[in-house]
């Protein structure tokens, strides 16, 4: 696989995790989404953008990866980048990241 796949990877899951997570969406949509979802398990992992981000990577390691071992490697790799941007692009204080808190 060549490295640029890798970065539009994770860059495709930091962007869809940080709009289900985060926005509004067009019209409101997203919004209606998480109100639909509630409290309950789906509610949850809307709410995290950690977990949102460990499924939402699932189908680009899928689909990036060439054998069943890379495919394994990407899913919390693609994760993994989707949250360092999260973190180097967030300016909001108490965001429910599930993050560690500063020491």
């Amino acid at each position: 696989m060549e490295y640029y796949w890798f970065v539009l990877g994770a860059l495709a899951v930091w962007r869809i995790t940080h709009l289900l997570f985060a926005e509004d969406g067009p019209w409101d949509a997203i919004i209606l989404l998480r109100r639909l979802a509630g409290t309950g398990l789906w509610g949850g992992l809307l709410d995290c953008f950690h977990c949102l981000s460990l499924w939402i990577a699932a189908p680009f390691a899928l689909s990036l990866g060439s054998e069943w071992t890379e495919r394994l490697l990407l899913w919390p790799a693609l994760s993994a980048g989707a949250i360092l941007l999260e973190r180097l692009t967030s300016h909001e204080e108490g965001m429910n990241t599930h993050s560690a808190p500063p020491v």
